[in-house]
């Protein structure tokens, strides 16, 4: 099965192994496929980032200077309207005790594509 029916792969061609991964023990691997999954499947993920637990919507995820993130929706802050809820963006190293959730979610309009700094690469994301 390919990915590019599902996500937009872009980036590298190291990019491409985040997809093939399975069985693996390690904890940043599996976390690392966990968030592909949700992004792929458009599932919510919960994890733990800076003490707190979050809810987050996952739209893509990109590298900085080798380091990986990830830009997603907190689906549980109190967000003052519909237009004013934009992608925040979480650094991998940062998120612990993540897991998918049932839960789908739609993507936000495609005008949130758009890394968040030009020298940052995409390695894949909801926005075909």
């Amino acid at each position: 099965m390919s990915l590019r029916g599902f996500l937009r792969v872009a980036g590298p061609p190291w990019s491409l192994q985040y997809a093939a991964m399975h069985n693996s023990s390690d904890t940043q691997v599996t976390q690392e496929r966990t968030i592909i999954e949700a992004i792929v499947l458009r599932r919510t993920i919960c994890a733990e980032y800076n003490g707190g637990e979050m809810l987050l919507a996952p739209h893509r995820m990109f590298s900085r200077h080798g380091e990986l993130f990830v830009s997603a929706l907190n689906l549980r802050k109190n967000w003052r309207s519909e237009e004013e809820r934009r992608l925040g963006h979480f650094k991998l190293d940062g998120l612990s005790n993540t897991a998918m959730m049932q839960d789908a979610f739609e993507p936000l309009p495609a005008n949130e594509n758009v890394l968040p700094r030009e020298t940052d690469e995409e390695v894949l994301s909801v926005y075909a």
